[in-house]
């Protein structure tokens, strides 16, 4: 369907540090992120996924499979069921012709200690998704206390090898890397890039809270693409980084007309009515399926649909 994200960019690549569409055309993400997938599945639907396309004008859903935290896919969680929540969140935004990210959700920690997993589980989803050109992979959400490169147990070891399964299941997927201390050492990337090695179609993540990170973050940014690193910000939020606290709306305008400027794309924390300001949803509000009124968002809500 030409009407569609995907119907009107087609399969995403990266040229000279921007992410380009079928045509060679700059295109921008833009789009939600659920919260933890093994804690709210109830919004991993049709119908919600269509609210946000055309009603919110997303062309992008980030499914956030968290591994470490209880009940995540390394700490007892129910595999079978996060494994289903998977294939269900891409067939629908497939569907519904968007852009879907596969999200490894390492939090403050190092992702060698899970690295066995992570080859398994993109050996997989590499393999079952190779034909679908609308599938990102990010292979490692917010690393802490392992910088970029060493030489050694550093992230772009981990990021080579795991990026080296998702090619040799013959997925040309955009493939997404997490940087050091929560995705915004961004700017060490430039000195041992994955595209040294021959891969195609990396990017790099960057994260901020508009109520936390100011333009001192900014500026990293602003090093790593000057470098020609390709940044991917696939996630922020408007409040502080915990997910709580107050809001800074003004700063979080500043961040979007500053990721605009470089056409760099971005997806916004989260997709849920757990009860922290980070949520697009009120906890009054028990609608998964869409039809969301002012009244059932919180500030984030309102601000994303206005933004």
């Amino acid at each position: 369907d030409d009407s569609t994200p995907y119907g009107q960019h087609g399969t995403l690549h990266v040229e000279n540090g921007k992410l380009t569409d079928a045509d060679g055309n700059i295109v921008q993400l833009y789009g939600m992120s659920t919260h933890g997938i093994a804690w709210f599945p109830q919004y991993i639907n049709y119908d919600s996924f269509r609210t946000l396309r055309d009603d919110w004008n997303t062309n992008c859903i980030r499914l956030a499979m968290y591994t470490a935290e209880y009940g995540g896919y390394c700490a007892g969680g129910d595999k079978e069921q996060l494994k289903q929540l998977v294939k269900d969140g891409v067939s629908y935004a497939t569907e519904l012709g968007m852009y879907v990210i596969v999200d490894w959700h390492i939090h403050e920690e190092n992702p060698h200690t899970t690295k066995t997993v992570a080859e398994q589980f993109f050996k997989k989803y590499a393999t079952l998704y190779k034909d679908y050109d609308n599938v990102i992979f990010e292979i490692c959400n917010e690393p802490t206390g392992v910088q970029w490169y060493t030489g050694g147990n550093d992230l772009y070891s981990y990021c080579k090898d795991i990026a080296g399964i998702i090619r040799d299941c013959g997925s040309k997927a955009l493939i997404v890397c997490g940087t050091n201390n929560w995705s915004q050492d961004v700017e060490d990337v430039a000195q041992k890039p994955l595209k040294d090695d021959g891969f195609e179609d990396i990017m790099y993540t960057f994260h901020f809270y508009s109520g936390t990170h100011y333009e001192d973050k900014r500026q990293k940014v602003r090093t790593a693409v000057a470098a020609g690193t390709p940044i991917f910000v696939t996630e922020f939020g408007i409040c502080d980084a915990s997910g709580n606290g107050g809001y800074d709306t003004a700063n979080a305008d500043e961040w979007i007309e500053f990721l605009d400027s470089m056409n760099i794309s971005y997806a916004c924390w989260s997709f849920c009515n757990k009860g922290e300001s980070a949520s697009y949803l009120k906890t009054s509000c028990n609608k998964t399926t869409g039809g969301f009124e002012e009244s059932d968002l919180t500030t984030t809500g309102i601000w994303l649909v206005n933004t």
